[in-house]
């Protein structure tokens, strides 16, 4: 019987979970839509671009970020309506307890949260990648970049460069110095009008530039009119901006964080407090399973709302904690790692804590 229970179990959170998860996705696209609606029609964007390049790709982020909330209202619909019914009294009667009855929520919450991490970690990227495009053409938006003018880079142990200005779009950097140094002693500079990104051969282009070498009896200049050449750095390391992460791969973002250490451009606490964000946040399935479970197995005055209202409330808890604790991380107060998942760390307590005390 347990095991037809089970299957019971699992199906109903599979389709209440989808059915949460669509209706939330096209709640979503309605608002955003009525919204932007006027920014489309304005920068001329296409009926087919607006659907296909920006929400059709914004689906599978939306489906990261509803993912627990939906897990969670399905946990408390269902239990809570196996409690109203004395269906999970009768388990109990039968011997069943309430640690053996959450094993079919355990198992549907930890296929949840890997499918969540592997979206998270390859699907989404691509997707964001194509819908940010989209948004810096047809949407007015604050703009997200971290380096602005003046960007300082280390090139190499010895060798460090200012971009004055760099096109994030065209991948040109304008007004560009290179300063090598001995030791302490500054042994020569390269001043170029721009330096442009070669995606073909994966090369620098220098463009308009004279380098000086100094010499304990003076100087001498040579000039250059293009020059192709590689360096330590890639576009990606002038370009940054605070969504960087959201676009990248677990593979890609563990490279882009080693590049930003090697080139010393500072700033590496948000990325690197998103990337354990975005490690640590299909764990929060498997703690609202958990807290959902433990609040709905127990019949309450005012049924279903107060479900509905306690996890509203933990829900808005849960979320204000993360964000709570992000700051914290940026600033380095935090370790970033620590500020990613103590409140993961927090509320799974809180969950064992309720499951415990729920009656058996």
């Amino acid at each position: 019987m347990i095991k037809t229970f089970d299957r019971y179990i699992f199906t109903r959170l599979m389709t209440i979970t989808g059915f949460v998860t669509g209706l939330l996705i096209f709640i979503f696209i309605i608002i955003d839509f009525s919204e932007n609606s006027g920014d489309f029609t304005d920068r001329g964007a296409t009926l087919n671009e607006i659907w296909y390049d920006y929400y059709l790709n914004y689906i599978p982020e939306m489906i990261r970020l509803v993912s627990p909330v939906a897990v969670f209202a399905s946990c408390l619909w269902l239990t809570g309506q196996m409690a109203n019914r004395l269906e999970i009294v009768a388990l109990r009667a039968a011997g069943i307890s309430l640690y053996r009855l959450l094993a079919p929520y355990l198992v549907f919450s930890i296929l949840v949260a890997g499918s969540i991490s592997y979206i998270d970690g390859y699907v989404v990227p691509r997707s964001n990648a194509v819908r940010a495009e989209f948004e810096q053409k047809f949407i007015m938006k604050r703009t997200e970049r971290i380096d602005r003018n003046r960007i300082y880079r280390q090139e190499s142990p010895d060798r460090l460069m200012l971009v004055n200005y760099f096109d994030i779009r065209q991948n040109i950097g304008y007004r560009v110095t290179f300063y090598t140094f001995d030791d302490d002693k500054l042994i020569e500079t390269m001043d170029l009008g721009r330096m442009a990104w070669d995606a073909e051969k994966q090369k620098w282009t220098l463009v308009n530039g004279t380098i000086t070498r100094f010499h304990e009896f003076g100087y001498e200049e040579i000039t250059f009119d293009r020059r192709d050449t590689t360096l330590n750095l890639f576009p990606r390391d002038f370009g940054r901006t605070s969504s960087d992460v959201y676009q990248l791969t677990y593979p890609e973002i563990r490279d882009y964080l080693a590049s930003i250490e090697r080139s010393g451009a500072g700033g590496i606490a948000m990325p690197t407090v998103q990337f354990y964000g975005k490690l640590s946040y299909p764990f929060a399935i498997i703690t609202v399973t958990l807290i959902g479970v433990a609040i709905a197995s127990v019949r309450r005055r005012g049924g279903r709302g107060v479900h509905i209202a306690a996890g509203l409330v933990i829900s808005f808890l849960y979320l204000a904690l993360m964000k709570l604790f992000e700051p914290f991380g940026y600033s380095g107060a935090l370790d970033p790692m620590h500020a990613a998942i103590i409140p993961h760390i927090f509320f799974f307590a809180v969950a064992l804590l309720l499951l415990f005390s729920a009656r058996k």
